[in-house]
């Protein structure tokens, strides 16, 4: 999974499926559901740990959904493959505003929605009308008002795939639009961390800032392995070489050991962590 992931570590999966549709996915679930086989869905690989011993199972990667349609009244139908730059650029052509925030946020659209990624005071799920997800017993379309969702959380039952959603947006002149994209990408210069690395490792605690408290811990810099806590930001861990999953979780651990003696305050990883040491 080195090979699918942003931190480039992990084991390897038994099974990796990439369908190029939804009768494709249907169909794949369909054969690993009758055949037992447990599966993991991912988009671009950000914010995922894969343990060394890598995943039993089979990765559904949904990167070829990646359909971006406009609809009157300001909205847009995002697949969940779509990366978040992408969105925002053809948001903006589109002169459609409120999406912005998304720019400087690596990774895919159905990432976004699953952890409902946000930034500079916007969540994705603040401008999301609908959502589609596969179950098994179906495609399934649900309103805003009917999910459960919250800081870096969206509630979805076991086994549910996100497909994508429609965003409901502003009309916005094209040049304001590009004016918020590249000062929420200037803001974000400071995450220029130059390594591989998984985005934000941790949640920002209530009121609390994760790379101050780690800051203010004497963790910049710290490294086991090849993983380091970075020196430009200090809540990325990045790969600065040969790094293993377990020198990740190692790091991450010892980040949570010095923060919660020096503050007195736990850190939760906001990565997601898979697989088997």
């Amino acid at each position: 999974m080195a090979r699918h992931t942003s931190l480039r570590v992990g084991g390897p999966a038994d099974l990796y499926l990439e369908p190029a549709d939804l009768a494709d996915l249907e169909r794949g679930m369909e054969l690993l559901r009758s055949a037992n086989v447990p599966c993991l869905v991912v988009g671009s690989g950000y914010n995922l740990l894969v343990r060394d011993g890598g995943i039993r199972g089979c990765v559904v990667s949904l990167k070829r959904f990646d359909s971006l349609e406009p609809l009157p009244g300001a909205r847009l139908e995002v697949g969940a493959g779509v990366t978040n730059q992408v969105l925002t650029r053809f948001a903006a052509e589109q002169c459609l505003g409120g999406i912005e925030f998304l720019s400087g946020i690596p990774g895919s659209f159905g990432g976004a929605l699953t952890m409902n990624a946000g930034a500079h005071g916007g969540e994705t799920m603040q401008r999301v009308e609908l959502l589609t997800t596969l179950r098994e017993t179906g495609v399934l379309v649900r309103k805003r008002s009917e999910l459960e969702y919250g800081y870096r959380f969206l509630k979805l039952a076991p086994g549910e795939i996100i497909l994508g959603a429609r965003l409901r947006l502003e009309p916005v002149e094209r040049r304001l639009i590009e004016e918020n994209i590249r000062e929420y990408i200037g803001k974000r210069g400071g995450q220029r961390v130059g390594f591989p690395n998984a985005g934000s490792f941790f949640k920002n605690p209530a009121g609390e800032s994760a790379w101050r408290l780690i800051d203010q811990a004497g963790l910049r810099g710290a490294t086991v392995g090849g993983a380091q806590v970075s020196e430009v930001h200090t809540n990325f861990l990045v790969n600065t070489g040969g790094a293993q999953a377990a020198d990740f979780l190692a790091l991450a651990e010892l980040v949570k050991v010095r923060v919660k003696e020096a503050a007195g305050i736990g850190l939760e990883e906001e990565v997601r962590i898979v697989g088997e040491a």
